[in-house]
């Protein structure tokens, strides 16, 4: 197997790690950027509050609404993007590629990986606030999702919020950009530890988070199914920056930022810590397992 595929499967597992431990953040940052009455007495006022509401409502397993979707669906994001990202690399051929090639490198990965993945975050995403937005309905699983939303609105609703999504791979062109340029002045210096990894993947997901936030809310909403009130429904990704700005304010496309920006550098910390320590041991096991070629002794 290729140097892509072993970073894809270490991508995938440290997805997988970061998000387990990171979801009930993910949980609460998504509820907040879909409400849209603050004014609701079950409207949730801040980060803690609607931990405190969702306890009370759902008990804890609320925290982890649609965390099977989402398990499967960061194994498979990372891996798509890792593998992308890596191959688009070896194309380039280069030791140390320049900005603008980092940059080429993750928009390519991100958009392949937009195109095979959305459906599934459609999923998770109506999952995830669905009891916020119908709070007297029985929870729905992942398969049942996805049945009512090909019932409702047919198969062109796994794309909903996609063009959002393209756009919004401008946020792992940034994180992986400054990651990579972060990390390659520290290593002509000294060899880096995974603490090293942990701080580059916090430093390089705040920059991508905090300057591509607005887009992350208008992807999340765009996601939901779209109400029958011409107030709450988004026909493009402009309309939905009209209204919110309309009916909201600026501080609409903010909505949850806060435990947004902490679970994001928290994710990415722990991702790049993980698939940094992962990228060798899955070489190693494929090479165990006959299904890799063992590296070359000088």
């Amino acid at each position: 197997m290729s140097d892509s595929t072993v970073h894809a499967i270490a991508g995938a597992g440290g997805g997988i790690i970061s998000m387990a431990l990171t979801y009930p953040l993910i949980t609460i940052s998504s509820r907040l950027q879909v409400q849209k009455n603050k004014e609701s007495k079950d409207a949730y006022k801040s980060g803690m509050d609607a931990v405190k509401k969702i306890v009370a409502k759902e008990g804890i397993s609320g925290l982890y609404s649609g965390l099977d979707s989402a398990l499967f669906g960061i194994s498979l994001t990372n891996y798509c993007y890792y593998y992308f990202y890596e191959f688009t690399k070896s194309v380039i051929d280069k030791a140390q590629m320049s900005t603008l090639e980092s940059m080429s490198a993750g928009a390519v990965a991100g958009a392949a990986t937009v195109m095979i993945t959305n459906p599934i975050w459609v999923i998770n995403t109506r999952i995830a606030t669905r009891n916020a937005s119908a709070p007297n309905s029985r929870p729905l699983g992942t398969l049942e999702t996805a049945q009512q939303m090909i019932k409702d609105n047919g198969f062109k609703s796994f794309w909903q919020g996609v063009m959002p999504a393209l756009i919004l791979v401008a946020n792992p062109i940034i994180q992986y950009t400054v990651f990579e340029k972060i990390k390659a002045r520290i290593v002509k210096t000294r060899a880096l530890s995974s603490f090293d990894f942990f701080l580059l993947g916090a430093i390089s997901k705040l920059a991508a988070t905090s300057i591509t936030y607005p887009y992350i809310v208008v992807k999340s909403r765009m996601q939901l199914k779209q109400s029958d009130d011409a107030k709450e429904r988004y026909s493009s990704i402009m309309d939905g920056f009209r209204k919110i700005i309309k009916y909201e304010g600026v501080a609409g496309l903010y909505k949850g930022i806060s435990s947004k920006i902490v679970q994001s550098i928290l994710t990415a910390s722990f991702l790049f810590m993980a698939q940094a320590s992962l990228v060798e041991y899955v070489a190693r096991l494929l090479v165990s397992l006959g299904m890799r070629a063992p590296p070359k002794r000088i």
